[in-house]
């Protein structure tokens, strides 16, 4: 079998593969840390001796192995993008800054969350499979639990900034998210261009499902 060389690769690609791996070394850290903190916080909520026959029993490696398995397969795959997020902008003014042909809905964009970190990683991810129908769609609910299943949740203004900052991200990466407003019904943000030609942001209410096309953009919680 053919191998190649490493020095066949360019240089572009290596510091690629260095930054995707720098990413996922801090992700696993920062994720390793929390849940030290989480397990030392409920530790009392635990009996001692149930514990240890817990920690006894074969299967528990292979059932743990199992849940870190779809974890570690579920963040592998995913576009990450560091920027600056201007919070103190009026949502439209957000929008406005992207450049982008708007198709929206006034009071969905009035009301849009705006609340996060100044300055954020922004995860893209693309759903497992099994999160989808048999007509290739993704719904709101089912996109949800995708999201929790990368410990991510939805952040538009983040979203836009990594658009504003690059605004043939969109291009090749249709990306989209979602959130529910006040009376509980789900709204989204898509960023895509439209048959090639015209860069669009659309922010409506939702009454449709999700293709297969989209990435979703999340921050950590």
């Amino acid at each position: 079998m053919k191998t190649v060389s490493p020095l066949h690769y360019s240089v572009p690609y290596i510091v690629a593969r260095l930054v995707t791996l720098t990413y996922l070394i801090l992700y696993a850290y920062n994720t390793r840390q929390r849940n030290l903190a989480v397990l030392r916080k409920h530790r009392n909520e635990l009996n001692s001796e149930a514990v240890q026959q817990v920690l006894g029993i074969d299967e528990l490696g292979a059932e743990l192995l199992g849940v870190f398995r779809k974890r570690v397969e579920a963040v592998s795959n995913m576009i990450v993008r560091r920027v600056k997020v201007n919070r103190t902008r009026e949502p439209q003014a957000m929008l406005d800054a992207t450049g982008r042909k708007q198709y929206t809905d006034r009071n969905v964009v009035k009301n849009m969350p705006h609340d996060g970190r100044e300055e954020d990683d922004v995860f893209f991810f693309k759903p497992d499979k099994s999160a989808y129908d048999r007509n290739n769609c993704i719904s709101d609910d089912n996109l949800t639990k995708e999201y929790d299943l990368r410990g991510l949740k939805p952040d538009p203004y983040a979203q836009a900034a990594v658009n504003e900052a690059d605004s043939a991200f969109a291009d090749d990466h249709p990306n989209g998210t979602h959130w529910k407003d006040a009376d509980g019904n789900w709204c989204y943000a898509a960023f895509l261009r439209w048959d090639g030609v015209e860069r669009r942001v659309d922010v409506r209410r939702s009454r449709i499902v999700w293709d297969g096309r989209w990435l979703f953009a999340g921050v950590r919680k």
